[in-house]
Formats: C-alpha cells, structure tokens, sequence
C-alpha cells in the first residue's frame, strides 16, 4: 500500500445519487490523502463523454481508481466495463457483477435459484397497460413501489390502499422505465456487509418514523442502528450465509452489502449494493467498525482486494 502514489477518485455522476456519491467520495479523499499521495477526484458529469474522462484517467495513470459513484450511472457495469478494456484497476466488483446487482428483478430471480426467499413481487415496463386487479389480488397491501435500477430508496413508496397505487407508480417511473411492485415484508430491515470473502457484523436499521427512506438514510438523529443486529447466534450464521451465496452467486468481488426483510421466521432478500456508501451514517463502514477496521482501514482493505482480485 505504501507503493500506491497516484489514485483517482470517481465522484458525483450523472444519477440522482450524485449528492451522496460526493459525500461519499469526500470521505474516501480524507481517508486517503496522506504520505504524499497524489490524488485526483473526477467527476464524470464534467465530460462530454465516457470516452473523453477515460482518455482522462489514462493520462493521469494512476494506481487504481477508487469508484465512489452511486446508481445506474457508475455501478451498472458500464464504467467498470471500460476500465476493465483499458487495464486500469478499480475498486469493486467487474461490470458482469455490478450490472446483475443493479437489476433488483433478475438479481432476486437469480438468488432463488439457490433458495434464497423473495417478496412476492411483479415487474411492470413502462407505457404498457396493465389490469392492476390480478397484481393486487396476488401481491396484498402493504406493497413496495420500486424504481427496478436505482438505489438510496430514490423513487420508493410504500402503499397501503389501491387508491395510491397510481401515484406511486407514475413516481417510480421517473427514475426508471421498469418497476417492481413488490409485498412489503412487515418486520426487521437487516443488512450484511461483504469484504473479501467475509460476512461483516449484521446491522439493523430501525428509523424512528416511518421507513428508512431517503431523508431517514442521510439525517443524522432520525435513524437508529443495532451494531450487531440483537439476533440469535443461529440467526446471524443464516444471514450471513445468504448474503455470502448470493454475493459470490452473482460474481462480486472486493466488498459489497446485501439487504433483506425479517420476518421472524424467514429472511427476504431485496438486493446487493455493490457500491455501498461510505458517509458517517452509512452502513458499510459500521460493519467494519464492529468488526475491528477503522474507516481508514477499510478503504485500505477495498483497495488491497482489488489490486490482488
């Protein structure tokens, strides 16, 4: 690590999650920016093309590229697919991965295959028609409306009646051309971080008001977390394994967090975050500070992992 001279930072974007990729990317400059290291934040959004910021980045030739970008735009496969055309090392997983975790449909159809349980759930496609009717019959209330490829709870509503079931829709819509209307999983929202090929503590998320949307994610005081999780020792080797099987299922590398619903009896998966937040209320570097790593030695441990992948 003490090699490691000339590092980029990607940060901001183009998704609707550039605010936190920023923050995020921040924390990440501090954590690195000492012993003479070189560092260079890059904001993809200031280029007129992907191609003109990699010819960017190859100029400058750094060591790795740390991706601290967040959404569709950044953790989808495309930036990691032409970093990986030009040999340049970056953090995180590789674009196969990254594009299967960002499709919260596929990835669930795929995570049970190996008999992880889902919400009972449908996709719809934007400017189809659709007799809602069946759906509801199928699916009951309380239901999850969710954009299918965005992430920080951008776009989500959690419904009770019929009557809000359009809005909803039409919400989730603007920030994706597919969506999931999914059974909300009444219980505990629970979530395990990967680092290399280790589970990481389980936290518990427990906003004090409503759920753990956008606002409750990124404002310090309205959410509590449980570092660990108070489950059984039985519980957390269960959830942990899953989010293990599902993690190295879908080809991720490096680190990552996979989220899930408890119900009590039976642990929901929802959907692997292979560009986890790294702001003092995000929950990756919780898990590693329950687990013995400062937040300094867990950037450390993401870069080592992805220069020795």
């Amino acid at each position: 690590m003490n090699k490691l001279k000339k590092i980029i930072i990607l940060s901001g974007g183009f998704s609707d999650e550039s605010e936190v990729s920023k923050t995020t990317s921040s924390e990440i400059e501090k954590a690195l920016n000492e012993n003479g290291k070189d560092i260079t934040i890059i904001d993809p959004a200031e280029f007129d093309s992907y191609s003109e910021m990699i010819n960017k980045i190859k100029e400058i030739k750094p060591d790795i590229v740390f991706n601290g970008l967040h959404g569709a735009e950044g953790e989808d496969g495309g930036i990691q697919s032409l970093l990986a055309l030009e040999n340049i090392p970056f953090t995180g997983s590789a674009q196969r991965a990254s594009a299967i975790s960002m499709d919260k449909y596929i990835s669930g159809i795929i995570a049970q295959y190996i008999g992880i349980k889902l919400p009972e759930r449908r996709l719809i496609y934007k400017d189809y028609e659709y007799d809602f009717n069946p759906i509801i019959q199928h699916i009951g209330f309380p239901m999850v409306i969710k954009p299918n490829d965005s992430g920080s709870s951008v776009g989500i509503s959690i419904i009770n009646e019929e009557n809000e079931l359009e809005e909803s829709i039409k919400f989730a819509f603007k920030y994706s051309k597919r969506v999931i209307i999914e059974h909300f999983v009444d219980g505990r929202e629970l979530t395990v971080t990967i680092l290399g090929n280790e589970a990481l503590p389980v936290v518990e998320i427990i906003p004090n008001d409503g759920w753990y949307d956008y606002k409750n994610k990124y404002t310090k005081g309205k959410t509590i977390y449980e570092v660990p999780a108070k489950l059984t020792k039985e519980e957390v080797k269960i959830i942990q394994k899953q989010a293990l099987d599902v993690f190295t299922l879908f080809g991720c590398e490096v680190y990552g967090r996979v989220d899930f619903r408890y119900d009590g009896k039976d642990f929901y998966f929802l959907e692997v975050n292979t560009l986890p937040g790294m702001t003092h209320l995000s929950l990756t570097p919780m898990a590693a500070k329950e687990a013995g790593l400062s937040f300094k030695e867990l950037i450390y441990k993401i870069i080592e992992f992805s220069l020795n992948r």
